[in-house]
This record gives structure tokens, sequence and C-alpha cells, in this order.
């Protein structure tokens, strides 16, 4: 994507407590430590540091802790809410951004503790309420998962 004239400039880093004036995710479910870049409604490059103290390394698995891909697709998604929260100026607003749909998740290779997961993730589609996005998580400079998602922006449950 080319930058256009009019385009917001590049935004952060922000650090965990910019992070989490964004999401409304807390421990253990919080899987953003850092935001690099934002490219206000056009992409966002965060930080997973994947450490052995998390609690499903103990059951995934044994003697190989691996990180489940499950999680490593969340953290793309809360990258992703972030970057749209950031974009639509909802910061603060409590909306939440909820998943609707993940599609041609790929996992590459694993991912274990100790290592920086570098967390990419562009706008594919962008309404008011629904936004289409593509990631993928990379491990020194290696794509280890990748996944197209769709998410719903929306008040939370009364």
């Amino acid at each position: 994507m080319s930058n256009s004239d009019d385009a917001r400039p590049p935004t952060g880093p922000l650090d965990i407590r910019a992070v989490m004036a964004a999401l409304p995710h807390r421990y253990p479910m919080l899987l953003v430590d850092r935001v690099e870049e934002i490219i206000p409604d056009r992409s966002i490059v965060a930080i997973k540091a994947v450490s052995i103290n998390e609690d499903f390394f103990s059951g995934h698995f044994p003697g190989r802790p691996i990180m489940p891909g499950v999680l490593i697709v969340e953290a793309l998604a809360q990258a992703a809410g972030v970057l749209a929260v950031e974009s639509l100026g909802l910061v603060g607003s409590g909306k939440l951004v909820y998943f609707m749909a993940i599609e041609g998740a790929k996992f590459r290779s694993p991912v274990e503790p100790g290592c920086l997961l570098r967390l990419e993730v562009e706008f594919v589609q962008k309404r008011s309420s629904v936004c289409k996005f593509a990631g993928r998580a990379l491990v020194d400079g290696k794509v280890a998962a990748e996944a197209n998602f769709t998410a719903m922006i929306a008040d939370p449950p009364a």
C-alpha cells in the first residue's frame, strides 16, 4: 500500500499502558506487550514477548513448550483491535472488537518461549462496524503463522 498525501502519519511506539487503554484484555489473555508502529487506517506492528512463565506452556507441551496456534491468532486479533480503535478514534470508548470469522489460518513454524513474536496486521476492508484484516506473526523475520479475519466493533454486552 502506498502512502497518500492525506494519510495520517505513523505513530508509536505504544507501551503497555497505551495498549491496555486500547484493549479490555488483561492477564492472562492480554497478548500484545508493545506496539512498534501504527499507520492509522492501514497497519500495525506489535510485539508479544513469549515467556516460559505463561500458564499454557505447562500443558502445551510438557518437555516441548510451544505456543498454541489459536493464541497466536488471538494475538494477531488483539493487534488488529488496537489498530481499529486507534484508527477509528475509539480508545476509551468502551467499544469491543469481536471476532466474526477466521480464514486461511496457516501455522508455519512453532513459537517457543524466549522469542519475540512480531505481529503485523493490515486492514483489508474497513467499515463503521465491521473490519477485515490480514495478519502474520513472525519470529526472527520468518513467518510463524498467518490468517485473515473479520471483526465487529460493538458495545459490550449489557
